[in-house]
């Protein structure tokens, strides 16, 4: 039987310098202010602009562009990172990374050419729209509408809603209906590339007719906005039609493909809170003492962290499958689907868990499980919620072995 001498990784240097890099950035400047910012619920400029310097805006983004160009199994270890100092960090670089994911598949040369450079660099943040204050997860069902009108350019209406980053992003990928009596409906929308003016609430000029309300007061997830959207007229020229007069009718396969993507990122977010409640119960049930000795040495409590590092691990391991395969061009909306299920469910459990460890302190806000404990139920619900990542496994499955 052959021995082997190196040792296991499953990380590559790269990705191992990265990631520590990455972690010693959650340790130093991401963990000591998450309090202050989810209590004032206050946008994290000085981290933001410290994650520009570090180009974490660009790590997909090819090298030609400014970017990185790292793979997406490298942008998932790097948002397990975020989201284990506070996933509201990795909110502002997800809408991002999906924005320049659709510009770099289906965008035309123009649009790479003119919005990759400067969403490399931060220079610009991205934000997409699906969701609608009557659509959640029946994407077909939106009712925001594009028509073309006499100069050429489309007329944008409608309104949109629970759009992370909606307020401070300078470009929007926003899905239209354009034909209302297309068979099947998702043949009838369009994305499209709209522009508008950071942080304004009523954009003038070139974007007068986006117009974004107060943001979404919520229970966690908080630092990062999430607003409405309201287009009252806006103009969008054809060329921001994403991929050109060819992109007419293909928003929804577009978007579907974007989110496959976007799963594996909310799988790792799923990751990066868990193993942060695993660290904080490791810690905690360890100084805390009863009945004479620290909790850690109480039988029930080591079951609690045995199934808790089991499940963060499965879900770790799942994720960067789904990544995995994507990198090597297959196919891998299943594994994408499965991914996000576990990881975001086992985020919420492991999350509760490490509540349950830390007691009566665990409801205080003097100690970070309460804010985990507000942040982890939004990835059970965002971009596709658990009863939809059901759907789509059960659909795939089928399919996959079809007698």
């Amino acid at each position: 039987m052959a021995v082997a001498s190196a040792t296991y990784s499953e990380k590559t240097d790269i990705q191992r310098d990265i990631t520590e890099m990455v972690r010693q950035f959650a340790d130093e400047q991401i963990l000591p202010n998450a309090e202050e910012y989810d209590h004032e619920d206050k946008f994290p400029e000085p981290i933001v602009e410290q994650m520009k310097e570090l180009g974490l805006f660009g790590v997909t983004i090819p090298e030609e562009y400014g970017g990185m160009g790292l793979d997406l199994t490298t942008y998932a270890m790097i948002v397990e990172e975020l989201s284990r100092g506070w996933i509201s960090i990795s909110g502002v670089v997800n809408t991002h990374f999906i924005g320049s994911y659709l510009l770099m598949k289906f965008g035309t040369d123009e649009q790479k050419d003119y919005f990759l450079p400067k969403m490399a660099t931060g220079e610009i943040r991205a934000a997409f729209s699906l969701s609608e204050p009557e659509v959640g997860s029946d994407v077909q069902g939106i009712k925001s509408s594009a028509k073309k009108v006499d100069d050429g350019s489309w007329e944008l209406n409608g309104q949109k809603m629970w759009v992370t980053n909606g307020l401070g992003s300078g470009v929007v990928f926003v899905l239209m209906k354009t034909d209302a009596k297309a068979d099947p409906p998702y043949k009838g929308m369009t994305c499209f590339i709209t522009e508008k003016e950071p942080w304004a609430d009523e954009n003038t000029g070139d974007y007068a007719g986006l117009t974004i309300p107060p943001k979404i007061k919520k229970m966690g997830y908080k630092g990062v906005e999430s607003t409405e959207l309201i287009y009252d007229g806006y103009r969008c020229p054809p060329e921001r039609i994403l991929g050109g007069e060819e992109g007419i009718g293909e928003g929804f396969r577009q978007m579907m493909d974007a989110l496959e993507v976007g799963r594996v990122n909310v799988a790792a977010r799923g990751v990066g809170i868990a193993q942060r409640a695993l660290e904080l119960a490791l810690r905690y049930s360890q100084e805390r003492k009863t009945f004479g000795r620290p909790i850690a040495e109480h039988q029930a409590i080591q079951f609690k962290l045995a199934d808790m590092a089991t499940k963060v691990e499965a879900a770790r391991l799942l994720t960067l499958k789904a990544a995995r395969m994507k990198d090597a061009g297959e196919r891998s909306d299943l594994e994408a689907g499965m991914a996000k299920l576990l990881a975001s469910e086992t985020g919420k459990e492991v999350v509760e868990q490490s509540f349950r460890i830390h007691g009566g302190y665990g409801y205080s806000k003097e100690y970070e499980v309460e804010r985990l404990y507000r942040d982890a139920p939004l990835l059970l619900i965002g971009e596709g919620t658990s009863e939809i990542q059901r759907m789509v496994i059960g659909k795939k499955l089928l399919q996959r072995n079809k007698i």
